[in-house]
């Protein structure tokens, strides 16, 4: 049955996986040089009033707070911020070059192949500082999991249209203050990607493109406490979360973080859940009596596939 299920995967070339790591070492720094920025993002100057100098922080909505009247110690407050702002961007911006030269030699080794527009969204979520408020769940998880054991399955057992983003329901209150922070909506933020993404009318909770690629915004099963219809925000052309069965299984499990690589070399992080709490949820999926004959067998083939990975190349997720 091993051997047979081998026969679903293709180890990337040795000069492919050398530069998956190599790349990945560089992304995961310039992910840490990017929250750092983030940070000390706004400014500091002093204003004058009243006869006094005041030390004022500037948000990047262009909000203004003061830190008080010049002394020893707001003035050590602005030579620090000035300090480590300036470090902070000098550090991204050379990180970020590097980025840009991985991603060319990504393309050029055939390192990855990701879909772009799922890089894409995944990348928009975390500059934003949204990522932490979605789990990547179905099918589309399979490409942390190829990516960090170094093979790439067949298009068999990858074939969708949909990325399916469960949303943490009990962060809302965060997650509704960094949407009114940035003063969007989900759907503006997923046309950032894509221009030609809509609202499906038939299914509020979906956002299709031109390409016919979709955007599924799913939730736990409502519990006491939950609000329900939910849309994300107040927007008035705006995605609703549709509940989905056991989704709260697979929010509270074990998690799983992985850099993808799209095909055209792009990379971003894919936060998903771990790949043998994946397969025992495709389990559950091909058993429930509704499913559709197709996708049971495909559940199940995900479901072994995962486990063969595990067993073959990450070992270590079994302890």
């Amino acid at each position: 049955m091993k051997n047979i299920l081998k026969m679903h995967w293709t180890e990337i070339s040795e000069d492919a996986r050398r530069q998956y790591i190599d790349a990945n070492s560089v992304f995961t720094a310039w992910e840490a040089a990017r929250k750092a920025a983030a940070e000390v993002r706004g400014g500091m100057f002093w204003k004058s009033q009243d006869g006094k100098d005041y030390l004022i922080r500037t948000s990047t909505t262009n909000a203004q707070k003061s830190l008080g009247p010049r002394s020893e110690q707001t003035m050590e407050i602005y030579e620090k911020f000035k300090a480590r702002k300036e470090q902070a961007e000098q550090r991204l911006a050379a990180l970020a070059s590097q980025v840009t030269r991985h991603q060319r030699m990504n393309k050029a080794l055939m390192v990855g192949r990701a879909p772009v527009i799922l890089v894409g969204i995944l990348d928009r979520l975390s500059k934003v500082g949204l990522a932490e408020h979605f789990t990547v769940v179905g099918t589309h998880a399979l490409y942390a999991y190829e990516a960090s054991a170094g093979v790439m399955l067949r298009e068999s057992a990858l074939a969708t249209r949909d990325i399916d983003l469960l949303w943490d329901i009990r962060k809302r209150l965060t997650f509704l203050s960094q949407m009114e922070k940035l003063d969007t909506s989900m759907l503006s933020l997923i046309r950032k990607v894509d221009s030609t993404f809509q609202i499906r009318e038939d299914q509020r909770c979906t956002a299709v493109n031109s390409q016919g690629f979709e955007v599924d915004i799913i939730r736990r099963e409502a519990v006491e406490g939950d609000p329900h219809p939910i849309r994300m925000t107040d927007a008035e052309d705006e995605l609703y979360a549709v509940q989905a069965r056991r989704a709260g299984v697979l929010l509270d499990g074990p998690r799983f973080s992985s850099m993808i690589v799209a095909t055209n070399g792009a990379m971003a992080r894919m936060n998903t859940v771990s790949p043998l709490a994946f397969a025992s949820f495709k389990r559950w999926m091909a058993g429930t009596p509704d499913r559709e004959a197709l996708k049971r067998e495909r559940d199940l083939l995900q479901a072994e596939l995962v486990e063969a990975l595990v067993e073959e190349y990450l070992p270590h997720l079994n302890r």
